[in-house]
């Protein structure tokens, strides 16, 4: 149903010679729930949709686990964009999102950092010494039964076979950017985070990139909320198809999913 009305939107708008994002764009404000690891890329898209469009783009960051569970509390948001396909799945079940409105839209990678001044050297590998390297340290990374990050790096340590003897040291976080706060403020020697993350702190470095052979696929998925009634909602979503978009979240470090 959302994937016809969105059709004829289109045709109606290029029939009466708008824009189809401009045809979208009749809600004064869009809501969207995104995961931590989109701020500062996701901002600078939703600012160029705000000039495009004339629509005010407001953006919850958080954990995408504890965004669904706020959609599901009935909280008021048009867009979700979660860092996994299990917390999009999760609304889908509840009926909080159509299934066929779900778009894949970006790829990421895992990698191990640490203060710009480190002097750590490790390579990512079966048995590597993470726990030695630590020692009294803590290693920050998001909450391993909830945060998409934590649950991929558990996933990732747990191939390696290094996950036992570091569990005792993590530092569990809210989400992924309040784990590369703790390394970036030296509170923690070591974390583990997105690539996109460690791009976008110029205080901390990549130590090494986890294979993705030691993990699910990092998958961001998008959709609208089916509750949502906001006009804009449908543009919106295009609009992060869109190669405008798309070449900020390639110099983000992110892979761009949607169409290929």
């Amino acid at each position: 149903m959302f994937r016809r009305s969105f059709i004829l939107a289109m045709a109606a708008a290029a029939t009466m010679g708008l824009s189809p994002i401009k045809a979208f764009a009749d809600d004064a404000t869009l809501t969207v729930f995104a995961a931590a690891s989109m701020k500062g890329s996701l901002d600078k898209v939703a600012a160029l949709f705000e000039k495009k469009t004339g629509t005010k783009v407001v953006i919850s960051f958080a954990a995408s686990s504890a965004l669904a569970k706020q959609v599901e509390a009935g909280a008021p948001a048009d867009v979700f964009l979660s860092a996994d396909l299990k917390w999009m799945d999760y609304l889908v079940e509840k009926q909080l999102v159509k299934k066929e409105s779900v778009v894949t839209l970006l790829g990421n990678r895992l990698v191990l950092v640490a203060a710009k001044d480190s002097t750590v050297a490790l390579k990512i590998g079966k048995e590597f010494k993470l726990a030695e390297t630590l020692g009294d340290g803590r290693l920050a990374m998001g909450e391993v039964k909830s945060v998409p990050a934590g649950k991929y790096g558990k996933e990732a340590l747990e191939y390696y076979g290094v996950w036992k003897a570091v569990e005792p040291k993590v530092a569990g976080a809210d989400n992924v950017r309040a784990a590369l706060q703790l390394v970036s403020r030296g509170e923690a020697p070591l974390g583990i985070v997105y690539a996109t993350d460690a791009k976008a702190d110029a205080s901390v470095k990549v130590v090494d990139t986890f294979g993705e052979e030691s993990h699910k696929p990092i998958v961001y998925p998008v959709a609208p909320v089916a509750a949502s009634a906001n006009g804009a909602t449908g543009g919106f979503v295009s609009f992060l198809k869109e190669p405008e978009a798309q070449a900020i979240f390639k110099d983000a470090g992110f892979t761009v999913l949607a169409g290929t």
